[in-house]
């Protein structure tokens, strides 16, 4: 009977204490768990073990209760960092806590850290630690099913770390009166009835989510009247803000709400997903007028704003209406004092005020930290990608010979209009607005399809980020002759996705929707920088000049999303302009510092506000305003169409483990990666040697980083991972996989055995030689040809005289396959 059979079977038993035996021991079945029992050498114990048989059952007894989500196993903190060289990439190993344990679901009060029993009761301490700092909880423990230490940061003089017996660990009540009194809260204060309250219970937050919102919630029920947000692109800040909304509303502390952003688009992604569950309860202000009877609000700041005070909707609302307004991407909000928007905001001063943003802005006239306050919680790109929650990026930077030289035109010179052109030297920062080389154009298009032909995937969803509106236009006919054939098939394989273009606008819905083929390719300047959730975006093209960070950030962010359905990793950053010299910059993913002081007759408003150089006209959908094209002061914008270009210079750099590009080749990388967990070669092969499982080790590597595949590629296909390591993290010379089976072939060591025993020993050389099968101790391998030519698994392994035999005869295969060549 299989176990789970098994375990199903005697959970429907009405007894207290229920009992298997089995051949391999006397088990007890115990909430649903077969745990071992009688004498057991504990020291032999895995740390499965020893969390099945004692610290689970010790948490259980003090009334943590799992089927009421108290206590969560194998908890996720992050995923695991996705490291990518070439075409391939790999996860790193996932940061999960053993255990993790809730008041109720969203609100964690404890860690434990679980080691097996040939470790100290702390050794797992330090590692929870760090868990608990990841979720904001103060109690943590650590065991090795001895007992527990008890680390409390509750404890403000005296001892804050402690034994406990196995049968001492706290209870649920009394973790929570612990931590209500840490955090200065009355049991039935109106201020625990907000902290307290419940998330809405559908898509599992992550880590740094619960973090966000419970501080956010934390923050309000103290009574602070401003809170500050960062988020990455890409971190779900829109999925937040419902969880704080939704906590605030149901709680009462929030009865009427504002969810206020600058883009329709937004607005209604956000009405039709994350938003959804306030049904009924939520509507959309038009430019016409608002109804109050609804509880959750949302509206574009030009909808409800206008130049004439009739167009003015949110006058018809009362000054304390709203109880919390949430103002997304606040950013381009302005500290101006003839700023549109913070008309909004300063009319319901009165109201809880919560900005998310991905990029405070903070300059010398402008700052969401001044009139936010300093975030209540920071995610940035940089953890969001060493967590893996977030795509990592490979840039590729080209150099183009006129972009470094520059270009002078000689005497008398003419356009392809007959236009007469200034002389003067014409740099990087004038093509495509004062300037056209059209060969340019071309170049840049030729690259873009290169690069996505040499990908292997011409659909990769890409965006093509240009100068200005007629740079898109032009870019878009020169990347369609570029890829004429798919363009042929659909028209649609490129589009120009601007302001001024209905029907490039009507496909941004079906570029952003993973399910959609076409576009593949959208040209655009401005539109698609912000606010747009383009998931399976795999290639983002600057041929734009870039000097704002902000605006960087916001470009960067269209790429970060991951989906792994769709195969999307990370994702590749194409540098036409040297843009991406702003990774070097200090302040790309450093803490925010404020660099705003108002004077002492300034007022404080909220920041950046984008409509001041648009139309006062509330009727306009400002998502799809765009600048006209651009033309220098005086000056036309001159076409030029025979003057060569020519590529200068092209590299690969990637993520260091600071953050920061480097160029460096695969092999480079391979050798820092082996090294750090095999300083030298002698520590590398005795580890090989004394393993009972070679493609444990590979699977290790790989996990770290090592992509063997794309080694295979560099170095040689015929080279095993062993071959491949010492070969590029050693400086040894390499033997194929035939040339090690060959040397073992001219030993004849196998003459000892019987027949069948040498004919399988043969056909293990054989797959290890031809597909690259290490010959471990899993005899599975013995239910598949050629081996039932040989026999049956059980008939085999009675050749070598059992299980222990047969595994004594791998593990001398392996000696001779691996033997130093001679």
């Amino acid at each position: 009977m299989e176990a789970v059979e098994t375990i199903a079977l005697l959970g429907k038993i009405q007894a207290k204490r229920c009992f298997l035996l089995t051949l391999s021991g006397r088990y007890e079945l115990d909430r649903h768990r077969l745990t071992p029992v009688g004498d057991i050498d504990k020291k032999a114990l895995k740390e499965t073990e020893i969390r099945t048989r004692y610290i689970t059952p010790a948490i259980v007894r003090a009334g943590w209760d799992p089927d009421k989500n108290q206590m969560r196993e194998e908890y996720t903190i992050a995923p695991g960092k996705i490291v990518v060289r070439g075409k391939l990439h790999a996860r790193e190993a996932a940061r999960s806590a053993d255990y993790v344990l809730f008041l109720k679901p969203g609100l964690p009060l404890a860690v434990v850290e679980a080691k097996d029993n040939n470790h100290s009761i702390g050794s797992g301490l330090q590692q929870a630690q760090g868990y608990a700092d990841r979720l904001d909880v103060p109690f943590v423990f650590s065991s090795n099913g001895d007992g527990f230490l008890f680390h409390d940061r509750t404890v403000t003089t005296g001892t804050i770390e402690r034994e406990l017996a196995l049968d001492e660990f706290p209870s649920p009540d009394e973790l929570h009166r612990k931590w209500l009194s840490w955090k200065g809260i009355a049991p039935d204060s109106p201020e625990n009835a907000v902290v307290e309250q419940d998330y809405f219970q559908g898509k599992e937050l992550r880590c740094y989510q619960i973090q966000a919102v419970n501080r956010t919630v934390e923050a309000v029920a103290r009574g602070h009247d401003r809170a500050l947000l960062v988020m990455a692109t890409g971190t779900g800040k829109t999925f937040t803000a419902f969880q704080i909304i939704w906590r605030l509303w149901k709680s009462g502390r929030a009865k009427r709400v504002l969810f206020l952003a600058d883009r329709n688009i937004l607005v209604d992604q956000t009405r039709v997903n994350d938003f959804k569950p306030f049904g009924t309860a939520m509507t959309k202000i038009t430019n016409r007028t608002a109804d109050p009877s609804f509880e959750i609000f949302l509206a574009i700041y030009q909808a409800i704003t206008g130049t004439e005070d009739e167009r003015n909707i949110y006058k018809q609302f009362s000054p304390d209406f709203f109880d919390l307004i949430v103002v997304d991407e606040c950013h381009r909000g302005s500290a101006r004092e003839d700023a549109q928007w913070r008309e909004v905001l300063d009319y319901f001063s009165d109201s809880v005020q919560v900005g998310l943003t991905a990029t405070p802005k903070e300059t010398a006239d402008t700052s969401n930290i001044t009139y936010f306050g300093e975030p209540v919680f920071t995610y940035s790109l940089k953890q969001g990608i060493d967590d893996g929650y977030l795509a990592p990026y490979k840039v590729v930077r080209i150099d183009i010979d006129k972009d470094l030289a520059g270009w002078r035109p000689e005497e008398g010179k003419r356009d392809k209009h007959g236009e007469l052109i200034e002389d003067r030297i014409y740099n990087q920062r004038d093509f495509d607005r004062g300037l056209v080389l059209e060969q340019r154009t071309k170049l840049v298009a030729k690259k873009v399809a290169q690069y996505l032909n040499e990908s292997g995937d011409r659909y990769a969803k890409t965006i093509v980020f240009c100068q200005d509106i007629d740079h898109a236009e032009r870019m878009r006919s020169a990347v369609a002759n570029e890829n004429s054939d798919l363009v042929l098939e659909n028209r649609r394989y490129v589009m120009r996705i601007t302001g001024d273009d209905d029907e490039g606008k009507a496909e941004l819905d079906n570029f952003i929707d993973p399910e959609s083929r076409y576009p593949v390719i959208a040209t655009t300047s401005e539109l698609m920088s912000t606010g747009v959730d383009a998931q399976t975006c795999k290639l983002i093209v600057l041929d734009q000049t870039i000097s704002s960070m902000t605006k960087f950030k916001q470009i960067i962010g269209r790429g970060t999303r991951i989906n792994e359905e769709y195969g999307k990793f990370y994702f590749t950053i194409m540098d036409f302009r040297r843009v991406t010299e702003l990774f070097a910059d200090p302040d790309f993913d450093g803490a925010p510092v404020v660099i705003y002081t108002p004077g002492p007759d300034d007022r404080v408003d909220p920041p950046d506000d984008p409509s001041t150089s648009e139309s006062g006209d509330p009727s306009v959908d400002f998502s799809l305003a765009e600048p006209a094209p651009e033309r220098p002061s005086g000056r036309i914008k001159y076409v030029v169409d025979d003057v060569a270009v020519e590529l200068v210079a092209e590299r690969v750099q990637y993520m260091g483990p600071d953050g920061k590009l480097i160029t460096e080749s695969l092999t480079d990388y391979t050798r820092k990666r082996v090294h750090d967990a095999y300083p030298t070669l002698d520590v590398f092969l005795a580890r090989w040697n004394e393993s009972a499982s070679k493609q444990a080790i590979i699977n290790e590597l790989r996990a770290q980083g090592v992509f063997f595949e794309a080694l295979a590629e560099e170095v040689g296909k015929d080279f095993s991972p062993f071959d491949l390591v010492c070969h590029v993290a050693f400086g040894q010379p390499p033997l194929t996989r035939r040339q090690r089976a060959e040397n073992v072939r001219t030993t004849g060591y196998w003459a000892k055995y019987s027949s069948k025993a040498q004919a399988t020993l043969q056909a293990l050389l054989d797959k290890y030689a031809d597909e690259g099968y290490e010959p471990d101790h899993d005899a599975k391998i013995l239910r598949v040809d050629p081996f039932f030519d040989i026999g049956t698994p059980i008939e085999i392994v009675h050749e070598f005289g059992g299980k222990n035999g047969f595994d004594s005869a791998v593990d001398e295969l392996e000696q001779h396959i691996y033997a130093p060549a001679q």
